[in-house]
């Protein structure tokens, strides 16, 4: 159980993809795996008053504007992943330029003022967006959870390594979306 003294943000990052690049179709199918307990988890997290945060790349949009995303990124592939999981009017949403979610956002500010120490990550990919982002908010002195079955990678074995890394080298905790004491 997470303790008084602490409190989290629940990071969402690259949920809403088109999934057209290489190996998009791999990836799009573990999103969809992943989507049931990321919504889980979203739910339990709104219960208790969690900041829920979505990070998405702009796809070229560059602009902030949560609709047209879902729009741009709507397709076969994406459709069942952007339904089970997409943003209520109550979360927040930023855009970001490259992998990490703290790269050229306001991710830092925001967390401040919401004055968060600790950070849930889910998303895509495990192995990059997840990964960057867990190492640019160990910098930053955030306490990390990372739920695997809510992450999801093209390979195994990246995937396999990037949790390695966040739990021996970012000291993040890793366990199950259910075992996470909110």
């Amino acid at each position: 159980m997470m303790s008084q003294n602490h409190k989290a943000a629940l990071l969402i990052i690259d949920m809403i993809n088109d999934f057209q690049f290489e190996y998009g179709t791999e990836l799009s199918e573990k999103a969809a795996a992943i989507a049931k307990p990321l919504s889980k988890l979203k739910e339990r997290a709104v219960s208790k008053d969690i900041p829920v945060i979505y990070i998405n790349d702009h796809y070229e949009l560059w602009q902030a504007n949560l609709e047209k995303i879902m729009v741009k990124c709507r397709n076969q592939l994406s459709a069942p992943v952007i339904d089970a999981i997409a943003p209520s009017e109550e979360d927040y949403f930023l855009i970001k330029p490259k992998h990490s979610a703290f790269y050229g956002t306001a991710l830092n500010t925001l967390l401040y003022q919401l004055k968060v120490d600790t950070l849930i990550l889910t998303g895509l990919a495990g192995n990059i967006c997840v990964l960057f982002t867990a190492n640019d908010a160990y910098m930053r002195g955030y306490s990390l959870i990372v739920p695997p079955d809510t992450m999801a990678s093209v390979s195994e074995e990246d995937e396999r390594y990037a949790l390695r890394m966040m739990r021996n080298v970012l000291k993040a905790k890793i366990e199950p979306s259910i075992q996470i004491g909110l």
